[in-house]
């Protein structure tokens, strides 16, 4: 009987608040699409004080990846802040 190795895979939400501008979700895709990464998952919704919730979900990226994408993402333009959470 053999075993497979399991591979363990981190899963990543990234939480970006943007001011409300039709152009910024497209701005926190870019950084994924500039990469090549597909998410598994985004989502937006405007919330109150006219202000955009943006999630997006990844998995498979390096944390030093990650962080330097927020970084990226949070000095675009409308962007209020970018903060990735380990689910």
């Amino acid at each position: 009987m053999e075993f497979m190795s399991s591979l363990t895979v981190s899963l990543f939400r990234l939480r970006v608040v943007a001011d409300t501008d039709p152009g910024a979700i497209a701005r926190v895709i870019e950084r994924f699409q500039n990469l090549n990464v597909l998410p598994r998952r985004v989502i937006a919704e405007f919330g109150i004080d006219e202000i955009i919730h943006i999630q997006v979900d990844v998995c498979g990226l390096p944390e030093e990846q990650l962080k330097l994408i927020a970084a990226k993402i949070s000095s675009a333009t409308s962007i209020v802040s970018a903060r990735w959470q380990r689910l």
